[in-house]
């Protein structure tokens, strides 16, 4: 990252856009395939692409059959790719295009890397098909029968073979080129060239269309990508090559991770181009992250060194808007059905750890403070699903609701209605003669009646609460469930010790707030505890959060309000997720939050959401940002440090100080904190100001 560039620019943020293209050919017509290949790079450069691929012979076609062996047919590709060498000398893009080749006396289906008026390298395909409906071994000769390390083209001598192109002024951006078929076998080489570095594996391909092919492309792709994290670019055929015997899709894949970033549609009739921001630091953390990846690479360390690295010069800056869906809810998928069954999945692992504890420690009952509010909502429900799986009555939950000094009639009449409509054992157990007690016995200008409403004032309740659920599980012979969520675990949110902070067992611990929401919304549009279950489910949700430790005013209405006093819980969830899972810096974050939450009506939201659909300012997220900051990094790890077992639910879902997330509870902030100076207050543009030009 350069901190000096535009902070709206993608490629500080550690982007590369790259571009796959699909241009109408005609069999045997390289002037025309040239020309064809030449505007659509033109526009592919002019949006500020590094890297455009296109499909496996382009220059020639595919189908040639035996004209590959013609002179005629050989040369023309030769002029066709002096042709496009020539058009990338007025921009930055390198362009990746197919040809036969002749080097020596055999004939190779090659990809040609040019940028700059050159040839920058060629890469010969390694595995030829001569199957089914391929016979490419009766033209051409497998890259490993190259008897040369270079040829001559356009008056220079060109490496040849296994090569990798790295971009010499933005680190990370190197990329590799396999041909079709070497995708389709069980080591392609781009594995070997992403364990030497290549963080973009493009493949030239034909690939004809038949059913059900398109499904198994992307899913070699997107499996390849995660493999070797990595993104792969994936071009093949399409209008224009022979139907003798076959049809064409041109079917073109960007994918990154194991998740498609851009596709284009099959059978168009005209030339396209899809691209997309391939996010290089990502990569490079899950490589950092994974250390199995550089076990491997050391392991086929003879392998990989066979490679040649070739220098190149990528646009230096990226222009207009980010290229690249940024999720509102990275913990809550927009779609509806992945939203279900992700729900589904979240409620399986939940159960499933504790009906696991139950059974290992041979204990039949479980005890869980009800408040009315989210968290509590859904632990509780957790609970009366474990117990159905164990064939326990729901009678072997013991639900307390505990009214203190600020529970307002709302919360609580939420609370006996949901204990009732779940069917454990439901209790009310008043805490405030306990917690004036204890005010007194500290001398806390509180017990005398005064309005001093102060953090030990809050923390007696909270403690007296979770004292009451230990003590009752001792009674009862049974294990306190925690209800505190992986947002306030994050943000230190919670009661030390004798608090909410503390349980037996937590099943919320790695379930962030927003998740939360969508898990309560699910089991009441799905009626699992009958309509007044449901409704009740709904009033939950439509209830401010608040922790009710300060009386509020005459009319009922809670003097706090969780989110006016730390922030929005969508924002600092959508922070969470990118420190857990990539570990990015914080004026990144910022930038990929501006492009998920500055305009409302701009993406998607989880489908049905009922909630509002908030709008924030680059001001307001760096505002929010920095108290997250604060909170995580430094003042809220030794709450984490202690927190008690609990099922991990997601990737970058974790903070258990067994797993995920090790860090000194006396660290500093100070790296993150300066990180923000480097964000400015106010957009330079919108990003809605830029049209998507020339991709699907």
């Amino acid at each position: 990252m350069n901190p000096s560039a535009d902070f709206f620019d993608p490629a500080r943020h550690g982007f590369a856009r790259v571009a796959v293209a699909v241009p109408r050919c005609r069999v045997a017509d390289p002037a025309f395939n040239a020309a064809q290949t030449i505007a659509l790079l033109d526009e592919a450069a002019a949006q500020g692409a590094a890297v455009v691929a296109f499909p496996e012979l382009g220059l020639s076609a595919y189908t040639c059959d035996d004209l590959f062996h013609q002179r005629a047919l050989q040369d023309g590709c030769l002029d066709a790719l002096a042709q496009v060498a020539a058009s990338t000398r007025p921009h930055a893009a390198a362009a990746v295009v197919g040809l036969p080749l002749r080097v020596g006396h055999s004939l190779f289906n090659c990809a040609a890397v040019v940028q700059g008026g050159r040839v920058l390298g060629v890469v010969p395909k390694t595995y030829l098909p001569n199957y089914g409906e391929f016979y490419e071994a009766r033209q051409f000769q497998p890259a490993d029968h190259a008897q040369s390390s270079c040829v001559r083209l356009l008056g220079a001598e060109v490496p040849f073979g296994a090569l990798l192109f790295e971009a010499a002024n933005r680190p990370g951006l190197v990329f590799h080129v396999e041909i079709c078929e070497d995708l389709w076998v069980p080591i392609p080489p781009s594995s070997y060239a992403a364990l030497a570095g290549a963080t973009l594996l493009v493949n030239l391909s034909a690939s004809n269309a038949t059913v059900g092919k398109a499904d198994y492309r992307r899913a070699l792709a997107a499996s390849q990508s995660a493999r070797c994290l990595a993104a792969y670019l994936y071009s093949s055929a399409g209008q224009g090559e022979s139907t003798t015997d076959l049809a064409w899709d041109g079917h073109a894949l960007i994918c990154e991770y194991g998740q498609a970033l851009a596709e284009s549609q099959r059978f168009r009739a005209d030339s396209h181009w899809i691209a997309a921001d391939v996010d290089l630091d990502r990569l490079a953390h899950e490589r950092l992250r994974q250390t199995s990846f550089g076990q491997s690479a050391a392991r086929h360390a003879e392998r990989i060194g066979a490679f040649r690295r070739v220098a190149f010069a990528a646009p230096a800056s990226i222009p207009g808007p980010l290229r690249r869906r940024v999720e509102r809810c990275p913990y809550v998928p927009a779609e509806r059905s992945s939203r279900d069954a992700r729900c589904r999945e979240v409620y399986d692992i939940q159960v499933q750890g504790l009906t696991q504890r139950l059974a290992a420690s041979g204990i039949a009952r479980l005890v869980i403070g009800v408040s009315g509010g989210l968290d509590s909502t859904h632990a509780l429900l957790v609970c009366a699903a474990a117990a159905d799986r164990l064939g326990l009555p729901r009678s072997a939950i013991t639900g307390v609701t505990m009214p203190g000094f600020a529970t307002g009639t709302r919360t609580l009449d939420q609370a006996l209605r949901l204990m009732r409509a779940v069917g454990c054992d439901a209790r009310t157990i008043d805490i405030r003669p306990s917690c004036t007690q204890m005010l007194h016995d500290i001398g806390h200008p509180a017990a005398a009646g005064g309005a001093h409403y102060d953090v030990t004032y809050e923390n007696v309740q909270a403690g007296e609460r979770t004292s009451h659920l230990f003590r009752l599980a001792n009674l009862e012979g049974g294990i306190v469930v925690g209800t505190g969520d992986l947002s306030e675990l994050a943000l230190g949110w919670c009661t030390y010790g004798v608090g909410d902070h503390m349980s037996h067992y937590n099943v919320n611990a790695s379930v962030p707030k927003t998740l939360i929401q969508h898990l309560v919304r699910w089991v009441a549009e799905g009626g699992g505890i009958g309509p007044e279950g449901s409704q009740v489910l709904l009033d939950i949700l439509a209830t401010d959060i608040s922790p009710e430790l300060v009386p509020g005013d005459a009319g009922g209405r809670p003097a706090q309000s969780t989110e006016a006093l730390i922030g929005p819980y969508a924002l600092h969830d959508f922070f969470l997720y990118h420190v857990l899972r990539f570990g990015f810096a914080p004026d990144k974050i910022a930038y990929l939050a501006h492009h998920a939450w500055r305009d409302a009506a701009a993406g998607a939201w989880p489908d049905g959401e009922a909630a509002a659909r908030p709008a924030y300012t680059l001001a307001e997220i760096k505002h929010h940002l920095r108290s997250f900051v604060r909170r995580f990094f430094q003042t809220s790890q030794f709450k984490r440090s202690c927190a008690p077992n609990a099922p991990k639910i997601g990737s970058g879902g974790s903070l258990s100080p067994r797993g995920d997330w090790r860090a000194p509870s006396d660290a500093e902030a100070a790296v993150w904190l300066a990180a923000l100076d480097h964000i400015p207050e106010a957009p330079a543009w919108r990003h809605g100001d830029t049209q998507r030009i020339g991709i699907d």
